[in-house]
């Protein structure tokens, strides 16, 4: 059985490392688009945040980011930054390596209201590739979360297929026709999608789980708050992604950050779950259902599986968030009737958890 300063220790650990990491579940935004023609020439572009991507470009070129730096200057440099760019990618094809011939930098266009997040930067590279090729593989040797790769044919026959971060694509054939995404293809990839947007890039909605199940470790209160919860995202994330909501996500995510603090500071005035609690935890979970939105509106749907890839989206959240609730539960378990619980396991945990919250609130505020 471990011991409560084990159990505490663990808790605050998981707050602290959540608080420092780089931004609670802020995706890379990948999207890459690779255009064939019948000639065999191909325009491969790549979006990308233009603020992530000159860090990442920097790196690589031995350079540093100034701290203040115009749109206009950042979009120079990473014109400037071209020919690294295109070190960092990699097309196998027939087992032999295809060069891009050149390399456009496209800034963001101008940012508009109704923009769920800021508008992407794309780099443009042209090539040209035997029109025998029957093989192609393809590396983006600079990110880390999953992304979606579309090839389009010249026959305008297309197949996307979602990438792991930093590994290779599987095999792509381009010859004869591809074969077009199934159900079942799209549900495994948005079913992987939700759940690593919750774990582990979801670092906001792990903290505002192990909120709710901190103070009671029973089953029917924990199951009352997500399930309450559950609804609540669920109505918003599909409201968003069918145009009839919509919120700034700047507005969005502060809110997200009140609703982690206001969760843990309950924690610490009460131990019973209250009736109130519920409505506030289904008023929480609409904002986290726009966060939901506000990534599978940069990432995408597929227009003739959108309910498949929407419901998938959601189970694989709702897989995560029950992975969350079970560890917990075995952290704490041995304790939860302890008369000494409250106060020595869920008030020094619910504080990290408001400390980190609090965090979190003033930088996307200030953002």
């Amino acid at each position: 059985m471990p011991g409560v300063r084990q159990v505490v220790g663990l808790l605050l650990g998981a707050a602290l490392v959540a608080a420092v990491s780089v931004g609670a579940h802020e995706l890379e935004r990948t999207h890459v688009t690779l255009t064939f023609a019948a000639d065999g020439t191909f325009v491969l572009d790549i979006a990308n945040d233009p603020a992530w991507l000159l860090l990442r470009l920097e790196t690589f070129a031995g350079g540093t980011v100034p701290i203040a730096m115009s749109v206009a200057d950042r979009d120079a440099r990473l014109r400037s930054l071209s020919a690294v760019f295109i070190d960092r990618v990699v097309l196998f094809v027939d087992g032999q390596e295809i060069r891009p011939t050149s390399a456009e930098y496209v800034p963001p266009r101008p940012a508009q209201s109704g923009d769920p997040l800021p508008p992407l930067a794309n780099f443009r590279l042209r090539g040209r590739m035997p029109i025998e090729a029957t093989q192609l593989r393809w590396l983006y040797g600079l990110v880390l979360d999953p992304y979606p790769l579309t090839v389009r044919r010249a026959d305008g026959a297309s197949v996307t297929e979602w990438i792991q971060g930093s590994e290779w694509s599987g095999v792509l054939h381009l010859s004869g026709q591809f074969r077009l995404a199934t159900r079942l293809d799209v549900a495994r990839d948005y079913l992987t999608l939700g759940y690593t947007h919750i774990l582990p890039q979801g670092a906001d909605h792990i903290l505002f789980v192990v909120g709710l199940c901190l103070l009671q470790v029973r089953l029917r209160p924990v199951l009352a708050q997500v399930t309450t919860f559950t609804v609540a995202h669920s109505i918003t994330l599909a409201l968003t992604m069918l145009g009839v909501l919509s919120l700034p996500l700047r507005l969005v995510e502060p809110l997200i950050a009140l609703s982690i603090v206001y969760v843990a500071v309950e924690n610490l005035f009460t131990e019973r779950l209250k009736p109130w609690r519920l409505v506030l935890v289904f008023a929480f979970g609409l904002l986290h259902g726009m966060g939901f939105a506000g990534v599978l509106s940069d990432l995408g749907l597929p227009r003739d599986q959108f309910v498949t890839a929407l419901l998938s989206f959601n189970l694989g959240v709702e897989a995560a968030q029950l992975a969350v609730i079970a560890a917990v539960t075995l952290c704490v378990i041995w304790y939860r009737q302890r008369p000494w619980y409250h106060r020595r396991v869920v008030v020094p945990a619910s504080l990290a958890i408001a400390a980190v919250g609090v965090y979190w609130t003033v930088t996307r505020t200030l953002s």
